[in-house]
């Protein structure tokens, strides 16, 4: 195919409207004095001049050559915060040169990893050092991962006629850590390991050794002997020893991350902050946790109680959407086979119903030990399916999944989590 006679040569420069409407009145300037003359044209002239070439040298006015420093003034040195704070944000500014400035309009965007783009803008008055300071606050931040763009810099003449624009490249990552709550005791999982919820079957678990691992706050009912003293004296408040265990039951937290199943944007969250804080709670114990991330793609975590592991899990927590489409029911048939007879399976999700009650004695059937941390945002209207009358209000669900011999809790917001587990609230 053949190639077109001619070509681009080079980009013709485009002005704008204002420069051409300046470069008129200067050419009618001109032409004024030569023709007419005398004092009053040789004046305009003058005056004209000085002022072509003072809006025209804002051009050099040293915008685009501005530096910049931001600073995040409420987080220290790390960048690691919860979802639900704000961020208190100072960007520093130098203008070089000496062309005179009055302000300058900067424009800061805060991009999620969603695409979502939230943009923050501001007038600053540089000082004689031509320097200045733009500070803002950002909404509370949902959890994910955020970077700064490019902050843009605009400046007018006196006149407001041209505007000069500069950029300053002071792009940062930021990553919004979901919420957890601290939890002191989850009684019925400690409970059960003693074999007081199932009587017939020997626990999985052994007894704690004599070695100390550490000091935890007293719970009621801790033996005498097991208070430290010395804690308690430094710190004022009960403190218990904290012994090693010889082996633990391996716990898998199921997220579940189906579309349809979460009637809005904070219910999820809720249920990320839920396993988030699970995690948090069994690293401290050393409890062998581990992750299926049922979504649009599955994240398997094998049970491990190291530190790297729970820093990879909250990494995976960070990202997850409510952007699965398969059915939790045959999800869970094809993967319990892969887990340990005598595991607990600690499912986050806020699907009820007797669907959930047969899922749960079908891994009751593989030896398993089922528990549900049922999500029930009170802001959210309980839109219950017509097929499932006989568990239509959430006390009878929670009943009926106890009167069965399994684990469960109504979670409607965070800060119930560590009641519910500690066992301050009981249905049955």
């Amino acid at each position: 195919m053949k190639q077109p006679v001619f070509q681009r040569i080079g980009k013709i420069p485009r002005f704008p409207a204002a420069f051409w409407l300046l470069l008129t009145c200067f050419a009618a300037s001109l032409m004024f004095m030569l023709y007419q003359g005398g004092k009053l044209a040789s004046m305009l002239f003058i005056m004209m001049t000085f002022l072509s070439v003072y809006l025209l040298s804002g051009n050099w006015s040293g915008i685009k050559r501005s530096q910049g420093t931001r600073r995040l003034t409420n987080t220290g040195i790390e960048t690691k915060f919860e979802s639900g704070q704000s961020l208190q944000i100072k960007i520093g500014l130098q203008i070089p040169g000496v062309w005179p400035i009055p302000y300058v309009v900067m424009k800061d965007k805060l991009i999620r990893q969603n695409g979502d783009e939230a943009i923050f803008e501001g007038s600053i008055v540089p000082d004689w050092k031509r320097r200045g300071e733009f500070t803002y606050s950002t909404p509370p931040l949902r959890r994910g991962y955020y970077r700064f763009a490019s902050t843009e810099c605009l400046t007018e003449d006196i006149f407001g006629f041209f505007q000069h624009r500069g950029r300053l490249e002071l792009e940062q990552a930021i990553t919004v850590y979901p919420q957890t709550v601290a939890i002191r005791e989850w009684a019925q999982f400690h409970h059960m390991l003693k074999g007081l919820q199932h009587h017939s079957t020997a626990t999985n678990a052994q007894r704690e050794t004599t070695q100390i691992n550490g000091v935890r706050e007293y719970i009621y009912g801790d033996r005498l002997s097991r208070i430290h003293w010395n804690a308690t004296a430094k710190t004022g408040t009960w403190k218990s020893k904290e012994f090693e265990r010889e082996s633990l039951p391996k716990t898998i937290v199921l997220l579940d991350r189906t579309a349809r199943s979460y009637r809005d944007e904070a219910e999820f969250e809720l249920a990320v902050s839920v396993a988030a804080s699970l995690f948090r709670y069994g690293t401290g114990r050393e409890m062998s946790l581990g992750l299926l991330s049922i979504g649009k793609e599955f994240t398997y975590f094998e049970p491990k109680h190291t530190q790297q592991h729970y820093k990879e899990i909250v990494k995976h927590l960070v990202g997850v959407e409510a952007d699965g489409y398969q059915s939790l029911k045959q999800t869970l048939k094809e993967r319990s086979q892969e887990w340990p007879a005598g595991s607990l399976i600690v499912l986050i999700s806020p699907q009820k119903g007797t669907a959930m009650l047969q899922m749960f004695q079908q891994m009751a059937l593989l030896q398993m030990k089922p528990c549900h941390i049922w999500i029930h945002a009170p802001s959210v209207p309980d839109l219950q399916p017509q097929e499932e009358p006989q568990v239509s209000t959430k006390e009878d669900y929670i009943k009926a999944i106890r009167s069965q011999g399994y684990m469960g809790y109504e979670v409607g917001q965070l800060a119930d989590l560590p009641n519910q587990l500690g066992g301050a609230k009981r249905y049955a």
